[in-house]
């Protein structure tokens, strides 16, 4: 799955808004507000449920990553999401 594809994917995904659990959680973390080199897909079962997180990380931008973001859409296949959330958000790494 080519880049653009698999983001409009994850996009489309989130404008559906909140449809009950599971739900998939998307951040970006980097050094600066401009390049993300992080990101954290938090999949939470159901409410009140500690979240289970993945990370992987870049030394370019990871939102630029086709394997990445097409390994996000496959976790939200697999887990089938009901709700996806997206932080667009760049957070400063801790």
């Amino acid at each position: 799955m080519n880049l653009d594809k698999a983001q409009k994917r994850i996009e489309k995904r989130v404008k559906r808004g909140f449809h009950g659990y599971p739900m998939i959680s998307i951040q970006y973390f980097g050094e600066t507000s401009a390049l993300a080199s992080k990101v954290e897909v938090s999949f939470i079962e159901q409410e009140d449920a500690q979240p289970m997180t993945e990370s992987f990380s870049s030394d370019n931008d990871i939102r630029k990553d086709e394997t990445v973001q097409t390994t996000i859409i496959k976790i939200i296949d697999r887990v089938d999401a009901k709700t996806v959330t997206l932080d667009e958000t760049v957070h400063p790494l801790s």
